[in-house]
């Protein structure tokens, strides 16, 4: 599967961004996905998380109550709905696929090793 992450651009803070991830090659309808973001000198980060069927969501505490992750599988993409966004969330933000869990999605969706497909990044600049 390839994965296309877009929605990124300038904001102030406080604003609103959506980013989407659009998949090709395969349905995404198997595949749990994840949103993770790198800021420049730091480490990449886990965002956000969705279960195949959409059920389960998790969050970082960072963006909890903030940003929100869904899926619509018929249209083969996911998002990421950013909102009160702050300077700190300036990041290039990458969305991930992971087909083959290893363990209960409940213990792996924040380990970035997990996922098997990953997007190019999209940049997101909050300014204060």
């Amino acid at each position: 599967v390839q994965l296309q992450a877009s929605g990124g651009g300038l904001v102030q803070s406080g604003g609103s961004l959506r980013l989407s991830c659009a998949a090709s090659g395969q349905t995404i309808s198997s595949y749990d996905m994840g949103w993770f973001r790198q800021a420049p000198g730091k480490e990449r980060e886990f965002v956000a998380a969705i279960s195949r069927n959409g059920g389960i969501r998790y969050y970082a505490d960072s963006v909890k109550g903030r940003f929100t992750i869904s899926r619509d599988n018929a249209k083969n993409t996911v998002y990421l709905q950013m909102n009160g966004l702050k300077p700190e969330d300036t990041a290039v933000y990458y969305c991930a696929g992971d087909r083959i869990r290893s363990t209960t999605f409940s213990a792996t969706y924040s380990w970035w090793n997990e996922y098997e497909y990953w997007g190019q990044g999209t940049l997101v600049t909050v300014s204060s």
